[in-house]
């Protein structure tokens, strides 16, 4: 039966991708871990990788073709023996989980962008492929009539994934391909496994992590659905107005930062920093690294300073989990980056233990492939705090909003030079204020505090951040 190619979620916040460039075409032959197509998603552009052998059949979705939905069939593959002749009457749209009463996405790691295959077909209710034996297609129901649990089968010689297994209650259980075929090899029952591929997917590494015969509590939760919000259309006159439809990453972040703002508790906090000390020792390292091509900003000063204030006060450096706070072992420091009609978060991972010349280093090269939207989701998920830093344009001042799962960011002003009080003398001083957003359910204001008298005392003094 024909194996649909469908738009897989190459990040936990894709809802769907431009599919930018196709690898293979009608004919070739692909094998599993082969690179068939570029798709750009909200944060980057990366690579998809098949899941399955086939040859191509059918592509589905053009070069170029913008807001194709993930789970969306891209294209479709023929097994061995098959023909064009066997894409007539077929409907790759059928087997996809989106049509099946499921919202399960792929994961290009373990080939799950295969989701929604056409053993779809195999279920209750849909005909039995004519390659099948009339004995093989009636099997599965009539175990499932007796209440006994499915033999499990060895894999065939060709290594084809078994039929997609079903719940108690006669739901499908949606793996990917590659889970199912090792699911059946080390005898591992699907049933109630918990997956942790998007929308709750059982991926390999679910697979691979299970006893055989058991199972962990199944039931990922969905994530919630975006707010709906005011069609600012309704308040202007038709003509008076130029419209420009949102992006992928426009469209994301909105969703985001308005679950942000609406689920996550927001307080604040401001403390003033003086930075003629930093903007002394900034200075002198440069000169010492103007031969090797490495330049410090006041920023990468502001990352290790952060990255040691959390350390030295760990109880900051958590994540808000529901029915628990995860304390991280790392300092992983988000960094914002402007591009091109919206932002990008690069995580410095693990800055503690990094000196100033290698963060310099690493965030340059961080903030040049965001911009390039060659960064890997790995680079730019998770992180335990942010640095939103608009000194460069010559704000003073703002708040920002927190970046999920973290529980904190700091929005940094422009230093400036102001009047200070010294021992009841007036001096001038260069000046920058930090605003720091905490989430309430993680942070406390006390903590938040702390925090922010350990990161004072680096900037201020940074000597300290030799110690």
């Amino acid at each position: 039966m024909p194996t649909p190619v469908l738009m897989p979620a190459l990040s936990p916040t894709m809802e769907e991708g431009t599919l930018t460039k196709w690898h293979v075409k009608k004919g070739d032959a692909v094998n599993s871990g082969d690179v068939i197509a570029e798709i750009e998603t909200d944060k980057a552009t990366m690579e998809v990788e098949a899941a399955d052998e086939g040859t191509v059949g059918k592509i589905l979705v053009d070069e170029g073709t913008e807001g194709v939905a993930v789970n969306k069939p891209i294209a479709v593959l023929l097994q061995e023996g098959e023909s064009d002749d066997d894409l007539e009457g077929y409907d790759p749209s059928k087997d996809s989980p989106l049509t099946s009463g499921n919202t399960a996405a792929g994961s290009k790691e373990d080939g799950s962008e295969e989701s929604g295959k056409a053993e779809k077909k195999e279920e209750g209710g849909s005909k039995p492929s004519p390659a099948k034996s009339e004995s093989e297609s009636k099997s599965a129901p009539k175990e499932q009539a007796s209440g006994k649990e499915p033999a499990q089968k060895q894999p065939d010689p060709g290594g084809k994934a078994p039929p997609a297994p079903t719940d108690e209650s006669g739901e499908r259980i949606f793996a990917s391909p590659l889970a199912r075929r090792i699911a059946s090899q080390k005898g591992v029952d699907l049933k109630g496994l918990k997956g942790t591929g998007p929308h709750g997917r059982i991926v390999r590494a679910d697979v691979e992590g299970a006893k055989p015969g058991a199972a962990a509590p199944r039931g990922a939760g969905q994530a919630p659905a975006p707010a709906q919000s005011i069609d600012a259309r309704a308040f202007y006159e038709e003509g008076s107005y130029e419209e420009v439809p949102l992006d992928s990453m426009r469209k994301t972040i909105a969703r985001r930062l308005t679950q942000s703002m609406q689920e996550i508790p927001h307080f604040y906090l401001t403390v003033d920093c003086r930075l003629d000390e930093l903007l002394r020792v900034r200075k002198e390292l440069n000169d010492e690294l103007a031969d090797s091509g490495v330049k410090l900003s006041v920023n990468d000063f502001l990352i290790r300073a952060a990255a040691l204030a959390l350390k030295k006060v760990p109880e900051a450096n958590v994540s808000y989990a529901g029915d628990a706070l995860l304390r991280h072992k790392h300092s992983d420091i988000g960094i914002a980056v402007a591009l091109e009609g919206g932002l990008i978060t690069p995580i410095l991972r693990a800055a503690e233990g990094k000196g100033l010349a290698q963060i310099a280093t690493e965030a340059k090269e961080l903030a040049s492939r965001a911009r390039d939207k060659k960064l890997k989701p790995s680079e730019f998920e998770g992180g335990s705090f942010s640095i939103s830093n608009l000194g460069m344009f010559g704000i003073k001042h703002f708040t920002a909003v927190i970046n999920p799962p973290q529980a904190a960011i700091l929005a940094v002003g422009a230093g400036e030079e102001r009047t200070v009080v010294v021992d009841g003398k007036i001096e001038v001083a260069t000046v920058m204020t930090v605003t720091m957003s905490c989430d309430h359910r993680a942070i406390d204001g006390a903590l938040g505090a702390r925090f922010l008298d350990a990161f004072k005392g680096f900037v201020e003094f940074p000597a300290r951040m030799l110690l």
